[in-house]
């Protein structure tokens, strides 16, 4: 049975997936800070989906003031879902990024303005080449004031490409929801595999 990879799955569709979280060893290739909780005293936490978590892993480990990051999958019905699963279409996942960061030194609305400069946001569940629900371009807040900051922001860059005619932004802007962290292979990917290309690092909207 071939299933629709631009819809969510119905729930009879949804793999089962374990009780087990993904094994990784929650050391952070690049800068060697941890990955997983407990974060230091003052940090907060910001999740974002642009596409492939690769190349959106990296823009935001090299913002000054990031102080991990780390991939995985969220706002899906799998528990722990592996990364084959999540392709296949039927987790209901999105590819993400969790930013650890301290806001003394880079605030949540310096975030958004990575965010929404490095990728297209108006291509549904897609981005560039790579096609599937996995791919949505999505922000996960983790409090009340990260979620009116995003919205405000959304609103914002939708007037500015209005000006442009360049489409209508199809970004979920939602409180978080459960992170499973992918495997440890994907974890900084692009630091650990100097010739990976990923499309969002050359496909931007607007520069």
């Amino acid at each position: 049975m071939q299933y629709d990879k631009f819809q969510i799955p119905d729930a009879d569709q949804i793999l089962p997936g374990r009780p087990q979280p993904m094994e990784i060893t929650g050391v952070h290739y690049v800068n060697g800070n941890p990955i997983q909780e407990p974060f230091p005293e003052g940090m907060e936490t910001a999740i974002f989906g642009m596409g492939c978590f690769w190349g959106a892993e990296r823009l935001f480990w090299e913002v000054d003031g990031v102080y991990a990051t780390a991939v995985g999958y969220t706002d899906g019905a799998t528990e722990n879902p592996n990364y084959d699963e999540v392709c296949s279409g039927r987790t209901g996942h999105a590819e993400v990024v969790k930013v650890v960061f301290d806001p003394k030194r880079v605030s949540y609305v310096e975030l958004l303005k990575t965010f929404w400069d490095m990728h297209d946001p108006t291509q549904g569940m897609r981005q560039g080449n790579d096609v599937g629900s996995q791919y949505r371009s999505c922000i996960f807040c983790t409090h009340e004031g990260q979620l009116k900051e995003a919205e405000a922001s959304k609103e914002a860059i939708q007037a500015a490409l209005d000006d442009k005619q360049q489409g209508k932004i199809t970004t979920e802007i939602s409180m978080d929801q459960p992170f499973y962290y992918a495997e440890e292979y994907h974890q900084q990917y692009m630091a650990k595999n100097k010739e990976a290309v990923c499309p969002i690092l050359r496909n931007p909207i607007h520069k």
